[in-house]
């Protein structure tokens, strides 16, 4: 069951659902305006949340935003039929999603082509259903940005920057500086198109370093997960970001990076959790070594 919370002055958000990949959505709203914070990955998902915001009367979406085009953020764009906002990179993406019918076999040639992974194409087919039944209209949103923007609600404001990373290259975060809530959308997590899981510590720590200019953060929110305090959420990243900094220094030399992973965390065995992230890096960094062939004219063998 969707669980509904208000998380500051001015931010109501319905919970991430792992079931179907349903990550957090969110309502901020300002004297004049309520921004919705990604559509949700259907028209299902979406209405529970305008439900929810009915049932405790908040004041509706009068306009979204978009923190990446995966399709858990954007395929409920059309149950709002408010405008939306989105990089430039989103409006791209959805604009060449929109010309597909989303049969299996349409979907099965995606994952062929590494635009979607089979964890996704299982994902969308228990929330849309068996494909007699399926109907999915991507929208192209009506305002895009590069760089960043700012939307003014009425006594209250979203900045909203573009930080890219691997996980997907339109990324932004939204800060709404006036209740010190930095949502992080999806952007510090792996890739999960294009090939296997992959990280690049360059990617990642370009994703701190802009993380790090958000002095005033009290509560950070990533999609998949649950809104924590300053102390906790860096605490935790900490650790991410060292992984990220020894995979910089050692490059591929696995053995020592895990090693040397290991004494920082202050224990004999490495958590499952980071050995996995390990594995991550190590394909980033293959990735970067044969990208860097071809571009010196040699055949990345």
């Amino acid at each position: 069951m969707s669980k509904f919370e208000q998380i500051s002055a001015h931010i109501w958000i319905m919970h991430a659902e792992h079931e179907t990949d349903r990550p957090i959505l969110a309502a901020i709203v300002g004297e004049r305006r309520t921004l919705l914070m990604d559509a949700g990955n259907s028209p299902a998902h979406a209405g529970l949340f305008r439900e929810a915001l009915k049932r405790r009367g908040v004041k509706l979406p009068d306009l979204m935003v978009l923190t990446h085009w995966h399709w858990d953020h954007t395929f409920g764009m059309s149950a709002w039929g408010v405008p939306a906002i989105a990089h430039s990179g989103t409006v791209k993406t959805l604009r060449d999603l929109a010309r597909y019918h989303w049969s299996d076999e349409t979907m099965k040639t995606l994952v062929q082509q590494e635009m979607l992974s089979a964890a996704t194409v299982k994902d969308m087919k228990e929330e849309y259903g068996v494909e007699s039944e399926r109907s999915i209209e991507i929208i192209e949103p009506d305002v895009q940005f590069e760089d960043r923007i700012r939307i003014d609600l009425g006594g209250i404001s979203c900045e909203i920057q573009h930080v890219g990373g691997d996980h997907s290259e339109d990324s932004c975060y939204v800060y709404v500086r006036e209740d010190k809530v930095l949502f992080l959308g999806d952007a510090l997590g792996p890739s999960v198109y294009g090939g296997p899981r992959s990280y690049t510590s360059a990617g990642f720590l370009s994703l701190m370093d802009r993380l790090h200019e958000y002095e005033g953060v009290q509560i950070f929110v990533e999609s998949h997960g649950v809104p924590v305090s300053r102390d906790a959420f860096l605490a935790d990243i900490g650790e991410w970001e060292q992984l990220a900094r020894l995979v910089a220094l050692h490059g591929d030399d696995r053995e020592r990076i895990t090693e040397e992973m290991a004494v920082h965390l202050s224990v004999a065995e490495l958590p499952e959790t980071f050995a996995e992230a390990i594995g991550w890096f190590m394909v980033g960094v293959e990735r970067g070594r044969t990208l860097g062939l071809r571009a010196a004219g040699g055949d990345g063998t």
